[in-house]
């Protein structure tokens, strides 16, 4: 088991992370493969600008938020606010974009505003959730495979024209055509789309098996009840904002997602957000989440 923490990268007496970017870039990549994320602390890091500097160092073309699926708002080109949804609410661990075939090798977290009570990053291990899986869950979501459908309405769950940041039917199609997304408008207003995705991945660079999916967030037992109950009725769960099913259309036990989440909440690590880190984590390597908090948070997240 890896246990993971991220591996912290502490600021020296002149706190200048301009003089210290080659050796951060060094250490980040000897250390990013065996944690799977790394901390940069106690650096003069106060602004998204100065945050953009730093992550143009790693990357220099940062990705859009295309085919998203949570609420955030951009706050500079490539850096976006990381997911509104209300403070009271704990956002449970996940990949990002894994509920896709086309997802961000890295992310960056910059805290400009820590939250007075909670607010913290949680992460783990998604090797560790692989190998803890239960067996048969494990081979079931492996061979299956998944298919994610998402149902686009006015008024309900994230707007089409925000996910897929055009206000153009056009520009839509050209996107999921290109990304093997299947698509049918179901009136002037309304867009469901279905993707088949892998549950399992090997990572290009370890060769190690990861959990990489969003089953347990996209499941109908994921919404609670009152949300549940009369948008089924409504639509039914091929209708719902968002569903996830096996590979073949089947649905999945919500007992299975309830194992999957215990599996996957017994590896969270917590640590305190202090203003001006830097978290830089691999995608597949590494799931994140959000606590519940209280107060003013600033997270800023930018993806390559």
């Amino acid at each position: 088991m890896t246990n993971i923490t991220p591996y912290i990268i502490e600021a020296g007496f002149e706190k200048k992370i301009k003089n210290d970017q080659t050796a951060i870039k060094t250490t980040t990549q000897e250390h990013l493969y065996k944690s799977g994320a790394v901390l940069v602390r106690g650096y003069d890091v106060r602004t998204v600008d100065e945050f953009m500097v730093f992550v143009n160092f790693f990357a220099s073309e940062l990705l859009d938020y295309n085919y998203g699926s949570t609420p955030r708002k951009p706050v500079a080109h490539g850096v976006y606010t990381s997911t509104e949804y209300p403070a009271d609410q704990e956002i449970v661990l996940h990949n990002e974009m894994a509920y896709t075939n086309k997802w961000p090798k890295n992310l960056w977290f910059f805290c400009e505003v820590a939250a007075e009570v909670g607010g913290e990053t949680p992460i783990a291990d998604s090797r560790d959730i692989y190998q803890q899986m239960p067996e048969d869950i494990k081979h079931e979501f492996k061979d299956r495979g998944l298919l994610y459908v998402r149902n686009f309405r006015e008024g309900v769950d994230v707007p089409w024209q925000d996910c897929f940041q055009t206000i153009n039917k056009s520009d839509v199609e050209q996107y999921c055509i290109a990304n093997n997304i299947e698509f049918i408008w179901k009136s002037e207003k309304e867009l469901q789309t279905r993707q088949y995705c892998p549950a399992v991945v090997v990572h290009p660079i370890t060769n190690e098996m990861v959990w990489f999916n969003q089953a347990h967030l996209f499941h109908v037992s994921n919404m609670p009840p009152r949300f549940r109950v009369p948008l089924l009725k409504m639509y039914g769960e091929n209708g719902l904002p968002r569903n996830v099913f096996y590979g073949d259309g089947t649905p999945i036990e919500d007992d299975t997602i309830a194992r999957v989440n215990r599996v996957i909440d017994s590896n969270k690590r917590i640590f305190k957000w202090q203003k001006g880190d830097i978290l830089m984590i691999d995608n597949m390597l590494c799931a994140h989440g959000r606590m519940p908090f209280e107060g003013e948070r600033k997270i800023r997240v930018a993806m390559a």
